[in-house]
């Protein structure tokens, strides 16, 4: 079954006058799309609304995105000037950004970097790996580690380097390990939330403000599966 955020039942993990971070749910889209449905920026907006009794308009500023059938860590300005200072840390990479993933077959190595050059194809929304520079390209850059061997897959830790379209679902398919329930990218059949088994876990960050480290974890989904990577 699946159950979208709400003001009601919407999972804070950090929040001040500057910033609000948020645990988004399988399903949630993270800012508004084709598809009509109501983004997470406009349930985060009505819970701060709510929460502060605050009349008029609210201010939200959307740092990044999550792609929608995945889960974990979104990050909004409550100020411009946050938003400013974010955008500028992000697009200097200067925050570090970990990701869990369910894939089920064993990566060749227990823990490697692997360096691609994607190309993207907007007719269906999906990246292709490349093992060496083609037209119109972009490298991306992650390393993995195998975190814990389950029944039937293996739990992966993932750093980025780079911040690529669908880069993890992609360079994971490149290397025959398509993520839990990701049809789109090889795996053989979908999740029943209609999710995928990849979560943003972890994000360090200096305060736009404040300038103190932030380290932020997010808890996994209600999954059997998840909640045996925690352990």
């Amino acid at each position: 079954m699946k159950i979208y955020s709400t003001k009601e039942n919407l999972q804070v993990l950090y929040e001040d006058n500057h910033i609000i971070v948020v645990n988004k749910r399988v399903g949630d889209i993270v800012q508004g799309d084709e598809t009509g449905d109501k983004p997470l920026s406009d349930v985060v907006k009505e819970y701060i609304k709510d929460k502060y009794s605050k009349p008029g308009a609210v201010f939200l500023g959307v740092v990044h995105r999550l792609d929608r059938p995945t889960s974990g860590i979104v990050l909004f300005a409550k100020t411009s000037k946050a938003l400013t200072r974010l955008n500028d840390l992000f697009k200097n990479r200067e925050t570090q950004k970990t990701y869990w993933a369910v894939v089920k077959n064993q990566p060749p190595k227990e823990s490697d970097t692997l360096i691609h050059y994607l190309t993207r194809n907007p007719k269906n929304n999906t990246s292709k790996a490349h093992l060496k520079e083609v037209k119109d390209s972009k490298q991306a850059v992650l390393d993995y580690k195998i975190i814990q061997k389950l029944n039937s897959y293996f739990a992966l830790e993932i750093n980025l380097h780079t911040g690529r379209h669908h880069q993890i679902r992609c360079q994971l398919t490149a290397i025959g390990c398509p993520i839990k329930g990701d049809l789109k990218y090889g795996f053989d059949r979908s999740n029943p939330n209609g999710g995928i088994h990849l979560h943003a876990r972890k994000l360090v960050l200096n305060h736009p403000v404040t300038k103190e480290e932030i380290k932020i974890i997010a808890p996994v989904p209600d999954d059997i599966i998840w909640k045996n990577v925690e352990k």
